[in-house]
């Protein structure tokens, strides 16, 4: 059996020979105090000590005496990392994120300067992804990267990798209950999400699930939850006795609706009023998302003709989507320098105002080596 880790035994316990084989001396109770034993009498004393980093050092002594009247005392060792183990996984249980980082160091070999290569758990853990969820440009970015990594690279990810994904997917339900933003988009990564974890829950043994199956099963059963939960939702009206969308004259609202990307988004706006659905009927609406999304000679192997003999756009748009992927728009993405092969989140705020790149960059011309990773990039930046 390989060594996975500490000893299982735990550092500063004591282990003493008897008739009925090896037995741990317990330091809080005295165990082995027991007339069958070859000990007559075991002394205890616990010693709690404060270092000086705060951590809860202990100190077990045993006196130990036998028949022939011969003493023998055995000192543990301080039990610092124990404690020091004890306090981590108390701060673990409650923590939503690990690490706060704005920038990482992307290297997929060792050179003479550093050894080891970085992981895509160790990027998901260490990238501030539990704040860029709190941001309205990053939201869609975080979640479309959550749902491919649920496609594809969950079982990638190392235990601490997991935990925090399954603690920002628990961020992210609870912020769309509470502000109802984009439910669709949440819908369909745990609808994915659940789909993979019934597969390998199926398949024990010949996937690899970083674990206890049933800590899995666990986190299963909260996913159908979250999406009853999501199901049951509702939307609350806004009391506005302002301007409104619907006061907005018929130009402003083709405009709106010709800026929007996302086909589901045009239907789901069409909802509002008749007014905009009929708006968002318009042909040449849809005709402008195929084109865009699409090359000339996709749509042109897929026509959809009408009753009438026109093409129809709306419909040739949601077949075309069955083939090929369609265009990504973000408001804000991770961005890769070319130059010193970091990954990190921009703020363009200190941009502005204090020329920071966002990362300790050696380039005279920063912006010219930056590129942004869209979240198939980022996935693929960690493929070897």
């Amino acid at each position: 059996m390989p060594f996975l880790g500490q000893d299982w035994r735990s550092p500063g316990w004591r282990w003493v020979k008897t008739e009925d084989g090896w037995k741990r001396c317990e330091p809080f109770s005295p165990a082995l105090e027991d007339g069958n034993n070859q000990l007559k009498d075991i002394g205890h004393t616990v010693l709690a000590t404060l270092d000086t980093k705060n951590c809860i050092v202990w100190k077990s002594v045993y006196i130990i005496t036998g028949d022939d009247e011969d003493e023998a005392i055995y000192s543990t060792e301080d039990c610092e990392f124990a404690a020091k183990k004890r306090k981590k996984d108390h701060c673990m249980n409650n923590t939503q994120c690990f690490y706060r980082e704005k920038w990482i160091y992307v290297h997929k070999e060792s050179t003479r300067e550093r050894h080891g290569y970085c992981t895509l758990g160790e990027a998901f853990n260490r990238l501030d992804f539990s704040s860029a969820i709190q941001d309205i440009r990053r939201f869609n970015y975080v979640v479309k990267l959550l749902q491919l990594i649920a496609k594809s690279q969950l079982t990638s990810l190392s235990g601490a990798a997991q935990k925090n994904y399954f603690n920002i997917l628990d961020k992210i339900v609870r912020k769309v209950k509470e502000d109802q933003y984009n439910p669709r988009l949440i819908k369909d990564l745990l609808q994915d999400l659940s789909s993979t974890l019934c597969i390998l829950i199926r398949g024990v043994g010949k996937s690899v699930l970083v674990g206890n199956i049933n800590i899995w099963i666990c986190r299963l059963e909260t996913i159908l939850l979250w999406q009853q939960q999501l199901k049951n939702l509702q939307m609350n009206k806004q009391v506005n006795n302002g301007l409104t969308l619907i006061d907005l004259p018929l130009h402003m609202l083709r405009n709106i609706l010709h800026r929007l990307s996302d086909g589901w988004d045009v239907i789901t706006l069409g909802q509002v009023t008749p007014t905009l659905y009929m708006l968002s009927e318009d042909r040449q609406l849809w005709k402008k998302l195929c084109q865009y999304h699409f090359a000339e000679k996709q749509f042109c192997r897929h026509l959809v003709p009408s009753e009438e003999g026109h093409i129809d756009w709306k419909l040739m748009y949601f077949a075309l989507q069955k083939y090929y992927p369609i265009k990504e728009q973000y408001g804000d993405t991770l961005h890769f320098c070319r130059h010193c092969s970091i990954l990190f989140w921009k703020d363009y705020h200190l941009a502005l105002l204090l020329k920071d790149t966002g990362h300790p960059c050696t380039a005279s011309d920063p912006d010219t080596c930056l590129m942004p990773v869209s979240p198939q990039h980022f996935i693929d930046l960690f493929k070897f």
